[in-house]
């Protein structure tokens, strides 16, 4: 692994260099003068995928560099290129700790050891720059990890291992550094069949229906529950964490089903705690859950399709998010190449308000900046970011022009490096 400095044609938007330094200096010296940036890290896949399943069907081939830094205009959301971090592991998830210091990466494509396990790392955030330095590389605990989430205490990473079909916690040291894993659980049970009860007419949209695929982990806003998505089993598992021991106590019941086939890929809490919006790959459906914060217990209360009416043929969703003041939902579709908007009522039910183009090829994942003002939209198969503003008023997404070239992107997050810490 190699860090690539930020290049001279991105210093020079930063002014001139400072008498009595050297120009490389000078040039760094009047950006750090200047606000501190707003960075966006963009995970992508900087490798093929190997040693998969024949029934496998996405499969990038790996033209990212690894973790891409950019520098993000206040004004106008433009992302300007500023680093890459090269990993040819496929750092696909990222995610950064509340201080803003430490960023976390699910490599997916690594293999470790006889089980060829992924692997995760962690890093450094310079305070100034955004630049990245690796702190140290630990097994996933199962292969092909694809997400990675932290508790609110700071003290776990958890990790969902799709090709393992299994969840790690991960203890984070008091350095930043990652520990060996406290706890693996192996996903079981009964697979699901591969054609999805709400599939569209048409569609042929069957992706991980051949065996256990944990798709996603996270805790709940207390920190008291943790709940991942297995896609292959059609469930939502849900565990109370011992934060002592770093362990995952079955909740009861463990787990709720969603319609056979359906695929639950992500999920998101509305603000209140108390909605739990799970979005279906291959069903290409939001379901709502009632949440009971005491018990983590969830009950399936409304069903509504990520697609248009009168859709049919395949789609793959893939990312849900609801925005921060709790108005709307926001629904990722691949092959229609869509993010869906929905209103939520009083009530927590969904109404389809439109459905914006990506401007790209399979929307893998999609993201806020920290004010809300823009969305960033990572489209893997057309190796870029485009960039939309929000309207936050009726939730329409407004195409900003702006597109940045990056190789199979996977996710982005962001970090204020002027925001107090």
């Amino acid at each position: 692994m190699t860090f690539k400095n930020p290049s001279r044609r991105s210093f020079l938007a930063y002014g001139l260099a400072i008498a009595g330094t050297s120009q490389l200096t000078g040039k760094l010296f009047a950006a750090e003068e200047a606000e501190p940036p707003l960075m966006a890290y963009v995970g992508t896949f900087s490798s093929p995928l190997k040693d998969v399943l024949k029934t496998q069907v996405d499969l990038p081939p790996g033209n990212g560099r690894g973790i891409h830094g950019f520098r993000v205009s206040r004004e106008t959301g433009a992302l300007t290129e500023a680093f890459a971090y090269e990993m040819g592991t496929s750092p696909s998830c990222l995610t950064i700790n509340e201080a803003g210091t430490r960023l976390y990466s699910s490599n997916e494509t690594d293999r470790v050891g006889d089980a060829k396990e992924g692997s995760i790392s962690a890093f450094a955030i310079d305070p100034t720059t955004g630049g990245l330095k690796l702190l140290n590389t630990v097994r996933s605990g199962g292969a092909g990890p694809t997400y990675v989430s932290i508790h609110p205490s700071g003290k776990h990473l958890f990790v969902a291992n799709y090709f393992g079909g299994s969840v790690a916690v991960l203890p984070i040291l008091a350095d930043g550094r990652l520990g060996e894993p406290t706890d693996v659980k192996q996903d079981e049970g009964q697979i699901g069949p591969t054609k999805a009860v709400h599939a569209p007419p048409g569609s042929f949209a069957i992706s991980g229906h051949d065996r256990t695929h944990a798709h996603m982990i996270e805790s709940d806003p207390s920190g008291r529950f943790v709940l991942h998505v297995d896609l292959g089993l059609d469930k939502v598992f849900v565990w109370k964490f011992d934060a002592t021991q770093g362990k995952l106590i079955a909740n009861d019941p463990a787990s709720v089903s969603l319609p056979p086939g359906d695929g639950p890929r992500h999920f998101y809490f509305h603000p209140n705690g108390r909605w739990f919006y799970s979005i279906q790959e291959e069903g290409s459906t939001i379901v709502l859950f009632d949440y009971d914060a005491e018990t983590g217990k969830l009950l399936e209360r409304k069903t509504i399709s990520t697609l248009p009416p009168h859709f049919a043929g395949s789609n793959f969703c893939s990312e849900i998010l609801v925005s921060a003041d709790g108005r709307y939902v926001y629904a990722g579709n691949r092959l229609h190449d869509s993010i869906g908007i929905f209103s939520i009522g009083d009530n927590g039910e969904l109404t389809h308000v439109a459905d914006e183009w990506t401007r790209g090829d399979y929307p893998r994942s999609f993201n806020f900046d920290p004010t809300g003002r823009f969305l960033y939209c990572c489209n893997q198969r057309a190796d870029h970011v485009t960039v939309f503003e929000v309207n936050r008023d009726t939730g329409l997404l407004k195409f900003t022009g702006h597109y940045a070239p990056v190789g199979n992107p996977s996710s982005i997050v962001f970090l204020d490096l002027a925001k107090p810490k």
